[in-house]
């Protein structure tokens, strides 16, 4: 795990302890070939530095977060900008960016809301293991 925080790559914050979201960064790992995505958690203390630095919740944010330079993206904007950058047929969710906010938000929120309940929960948050724990910033 790097303890440096990545000054032109983008990091993804994620619930540590939710099933869905350490799978969405499964997702996202072997999809990156170039390694430009870092990981932390939202528990972290990194993850909450970075959202205080953005302005946003240290305490009650349960959301995929994308930090990208100055930019912060939250819920849906942030996986619609998360499949921009991936390329390839996962930039098809970029028409998204178009639909309201709060339309593709609410969809958000809904399986924010159930994701336990669905996918389970951790004790603890995902530790990653070979060339991709280089990859998760402490």
């Amino acid at each position: 795990m790097s303890t440096e925080l990545p000054e032109d790559e983008p990091i993804i914050l994620f619930d540590g302890v939710c099933n869905l979201c350490s799978g969405f960064v499964q997702f996202v790992v072997p999809r990156d070939p170039e390694g430009r995505f870092r990981f932390a958690s939202l528990q972290s203390d990194v993850g909450k530095e970075l959202l205080a630095e953005h302005g946003l919740p240290t305490d009650e944010l349960e959301s995929i977060v994308l930090i990208e330079g100055d930019e912060s993206y939250v819920k849906s904007a942030a996986v619609i900008r998360i499949a921009t950058l991936l390329g390839g047929v996962y930039a098809l969710l970029r028409p998204f960016q178009f639909l309201p906010r709060f339309v593709r938000d609410r969809v958000y929120d809904f399986v924010a809301d159930h994701r336990y309940e669905w996918f389970g929960k951790k004790d603890r948050c995902m530790v990653p293991d070979g060339d991709v724990q280089a990859r998760f910033i402490e």
